[in-house]
């Protein structure tokens, strides 16, 4: 078996950007494998001296070079880091030089400003968002008027994660309606969605995965027999082309995948924090 090469994501903030950059870059190599580690608030020389030595540590218990993608901006701490021996990514460092050059201006070297509570506008607005998908969860409180747009599945299908992303990432006020035996067997939209028609989104999911992840909460229920999630997708899969609803499978599509195509066909064009 092929030893498994360590990575680690280390940033003087959350490490959320150098993850996600790291986490892309590693998902086009096929065939190897990495352990993956994640050391945020690198942002101190004691910090950097102590991230130096485990990242040294993993190269010599793998017997592999590690990798380091970084997104630290103070240079010390960043010598400090590639004195580990390790292969150095520095996500910032092929755009600074281009955009100093192009914007006339010298970067300022802002320790955990990608993340950072900076603006408050726009925090407040995550924070509301969430508070909104919350309350407006698995169709509790089905007054619409404030949603950006409203989730509609059977239950189990991938509405509440995706409506707690866009609040968070996006600040978008996602409410989801989860569709009962009863809308299914009316086949038409409750008459409770049909006047936000313009704010609907579908999803759907295959009937197998579905009866899984039913089956993980209510073992051997009625509620979780694969004809029971056969009949219901498909049922609702009818509904949403009768009704002229956009609708998307969740089964192979991970939820950043999902809420940039929600937002995408309704026309929402939100910056992600």
């Amino acid at each position: 078996m092929d030893a498994v090469r360590p990575v680690f994501y280390v940033s003087d903030g959350t490490g959320i950007t150098a993850e996600t950059i790291g986490h892309s870059l590693l998902t086009q190599f096929e065939g190897l494998r990495f352990s993956t580690d994640r050391l945020p608030f690198v942002d101190t020389l004691e910090k950097a001296r102590e991230a130096s030595a485990r990242i040294q540590a993993a190269g010599k218990a793998s017997g592999l070079r590690p990798i380091v993608v970084n997104s630290c901006v103070d240079p010390v701490l960043n010598q400090t880091l590639a004195d580990s021996g390790a292969l150095m990514l520095d996500v910032f460092a092929p755009f600074i030089a281009p955009l100093e050059a192009e914007l006339g201006k010298t970067r300022t070297a802002y320790i955990g400003r990608a993340h950072g509570m900076v603006d408050f506008d726009t925090y407040h607005r995550r924070i509301n968002a969430m508070n909104y998908a919350l309350t407006h969860d698995d169709g509790v409180k089905p007054d619409y008027a404030e949603a950006d747009l409203i989730l509609v599945a059977v239950s189990r299908a991938g509405k509440t994660p995706t409506c707690v992303y866009l609040a968070l990432q996006h600040g978008v006020k996602a409410a989801n309606y989860p569709l009962t035996p009863e809308d299914l067997d009316a086949e038409r939209l409750p008459d409770k969605l049909r006047r936000y028609r313009k704010k609907l989104f579908g999803l759907t999911i295959d009937p197998v995965r579905l009866h899984q992840i039913r089956q993980e909460r209510r073992p051997d229920s009625r509620y979780a027999q694969l004809d029971t999630c056969k009949r219901e997708v498909a049922q609702a899969e009818a509904l949403m082309r009768r009704e002229g609803v956009e609708l998307l499978s969740t089964t192979h599509a991970s939820i950043e995948e999902i809420a940039s195509r929600v937002m995408e066909h309704l026309g929402i064009n939100r910056e992600m924090f």
